[in-house]
């Protein structure tokens, strides 16, 4: 098939890039680079196969293809927050001209929704039918807003314009290739044990969340986007850890000798995050297989060389 994926040169889309080409479908990567890197897809760079377009999907663009993999959006709070107006654009307006490209062409629509949309919880685990509890004025609502917004446009191209729609909301995932300077916790611990830095911990660490390695959320991705469900369902892994608890596994992981720190809680940090998978399970015969401890080595390795000679002396041997 020929492939459309929004955000391709980031995080996740590349990772996904990665499992089409070697699938051997045409892959068309479309990216603004405010997040992504052309590093992250280089590989494919001279296959006749794949094509990389900078492009900002606030704009319209022609394309023609079978499936639509919409996942551009900066997903971690230190990008969305810094240009809040952009990211409800892209939100809106990007997943406007995405669905109205779907539409033309009749093309499949695969939505990257986010655990985000369930705001800070009222009830754990979240199923998919949990509507949220969302601050809609408050300082993630760009994108948690604008992620709900998303879901909204694309249920309603489904309904009024027959556009065929997936819809998945994912939860908080690491792996390879995630920016150092995302401000995203997994990121954050092993970039800052790594360099030897006192650990950022943000109120008490009794916040909890749940870790899905990438390899592990694409295939569930995929798994989604060639089913007959419409959606939404959640794809992340249900075990559980305190941030305390992560950080101290980075710790004895990285670097023994550095210090943590806590910080104050910042505003509408969610209290609990854990995903309710039973309709993955049942729908896709999903669910996570790379364990924590094995998905964190893979990272920490991979931030490892990237940062080089940046990384202390103390967490160098390890």
């Amino acid at each position: 098939m020929r492939i459309l994926v929004t955000g391709g040169a980031g995080f996740l889309g590349s990772h996904l890039i990665d499992r089409l080409m070697v699938a051997g479908h045409e892959v068309i990567c479309l990216d603004n680079f405010y997040t992504g890197n052309k590093q992250n897809v280089l590989q494919w760079i001279n296959d006749p196969k794949f094509e990389l377009i900078r492009h900002d999907i606030t704009e319209p663009i022609r394309l023609e293809v079978d499936q639509i993999y919409h996942l551009a959006c900066p997903a971690s709070p230190v990008h969305y927050q810094y240009n809040p107006v952009k990211t409800i654009k892209t939100n809106v307006l990007g997943t406007m001209n995405m669905l109205g490209l779907a539409k033309r062409v009749k093309a499949r629509f695969f939505l990257a929704s986010t655990s985000e949309v369930y705001g800070d919880p009222e009830v754990h685990p979240q199923p998919e039918s949990y509507r949220g509890s969302v601050n809609t004025i408050g300082i993630r609502s760009c994108y948690d807003e604008g992620k709900r917004v998303a879901e909204t446009l694309a249920f309603d191209y489904h309904r009024q314009n027959d556009v065929d729609v997936r819809v998945v909301r994912i939860f908080n995932t690491y792996g390879p290739r995630m920016l150092e300077n995302d401000g995203r916790v997994v990121s954050n611990l092993i970039v800052q044990a790594l360099r030897g830095i006192p650990l950022t911990i943000y109120g008490d660490g009794s916040q909890t969340r749940s870790f899905c390695y990438a390899s592990d959320l694409i295939e569930g991705f995929i798994r989604l986007m060639n089913s007959d469900y419409v959606g939404p369902v959640n794809i992340g892994n249900p075990g559980e850890y305190t941030i305390l608890e992560l950080a101290k596994t980075i710790q004895d992981m990285v670097n023994p000798d550095v210090a943590l720190k806590f910080e104050p809680l910042p505003q509408d940090d969610p209290r609990r995050r854990q995903p309710d998978i039973t309709l993955a399970k049942q729908l896709l015969n999903w669910e996570p297989s790379v364990p924590l401890q094995e998905g964190l080595s893979r990272t920490i390795a991979d931030f490892r060389q990237r940062l080089g000679s940046e990384v202390a002396p103390s967490a160098a041997v390890r």
